[in-house]
C-alpha cells in the first residue's frame, strides 16, 4: 500500500470512528440543545420554565398572568411540594401548561447518592403527576442542572426513557438576594441576548413572589422583539 493510499485511509477510519462515537452520543442524550435544533436557526422562540413548585404563594399569580398574557410554560415540579397541592397542580395541567420531573426530594445529597437513589426519585415524583393528571411525564431536569454530573447518572436517566432539560437563559430569582421586580426582569433580558431559542429557567418556589411581578413585563419583551412562546 502506497502512502497516499495508507494516510487516506487512516482518515476514513478516523471519521467513522468520529461519527459513530458523535451518534452514540446523540442516542444517550437529549438535552436542551436537542430540542433547538428541531427550531430554525432563524425562528425566535422562548420557552418559559418553573422549578421548585408548586407553592400556594406564588404558583396561582404566575398562572393568572400566563393566562393573561395567553401563554403556556414548562412547571418542574418537586413532588413532595405537590403531595399536597394537587388541586394547584391540577389547575397547571388543565390551563395546558407541560408538567414535568425536577425531584421528589430536591435533596442532593441523597439522590445523587447513586443511579438507583436518582431513579427512584423520579419515580416517586412522576407518580404523583400521573395520579393527577392521567399521564406520566418523560421530561427531566436535574435539581442544580446536568452540568457537572457524573456521566453515570445521566446516562440512567436518558436509559429511563427520559429527556432532561437545561436552561441557557436565567432571571437569577434563585441567585439574587431579595431581588426587585426589575433586577428579575434586567436578568432574563441580559442572559437571553442573541439567543434564537431561549430556555428561560424562574422558579414558583414559595419564596419568589417577585418572579410573579416581573413575569409579565418579561413575557411583553420577548412579545415584542419578535418571539413566540413554546413549552416542553
Amino acid at each position: 500500500m502506497n502512502r497516499k493510499v495508507a494516510t487516506f485511509c487512516a482518515f476514513l477510519l478516523m471519521l467513522i470512528a468520529s461519527f459513530m462515537v458523535f451518534n452514540k452520543s446523540k442516542n444517550i442524550y437529549t438535552s436542551t440543545f436537542a430540542f433547538a435544533e428541531e427550531q430554525s436557526s432563524t425562528e425566535k422562540t422562548v420557552y418559559l420554565t418553573f422549578d421548585d413548585g408548586p407553592s400556594d404563594r406564588v404558583t396561582p399569580k404566575i398562572l393568572d398572568v400566563l393566562f393573561k398574557e395567553n401563554v403556556k410554560a414548562t412547571f418542574f415540579i418537586i413532588g413532595k411540594q405537590a403531595e399536597t397541592r394537587k388541586s394547584l397542580l391540577k389547575r397547571i395541567y388543565d390551563e395546558g401548561h407541560s408538567i414535568a420531573v425536577h425531584s421528589y426530594t430536591h435533596e442532593y445529597k441523597d439522590i445523587y447518592s447513586s443511579p438507583d437513589a436518582l431513579l427512584n426519585d423520579i419515580d416517586k415524583c412522576n407518580k404523583l403527576i400521573k395520579e393527577v393528571t392521567g399521564e406520566y411525564s418523560n421530561l427531566y431536569r436535574f435539581p442544580g442542572g446536568s452540568y457537572g454530573l457524573s456521566e453515570e447518572l445521566i446516562r440512567a436517566v436518558c436509559g429511563h426513557g427520559f429527556r432532561y432539560v437545561d436552561w441557557n437563559a436565567s432571571t437569577r430569582d434563585a441567585e439574587i438576594w431579595q431581588p426587585t421586580p426589575y433586577q428579575l426582569y434586567r436578568s432574563a433580558i441580559s442572559s437571553s441576548a442573541d439567543i434564537n431559542n431561549v430556555v428561560l429557567l424562574a422558579h414558583d418556589s414559595t419564596t419568589r413572589s417577585t418572579t410573579a411581578q416581573a413575569l409579565g413585563d418579561i413575557i411583553r419583551y420577548y412579545k415584542q422583539n419578535g418571539y413566540t412562546f413554546s413549552q416542553f
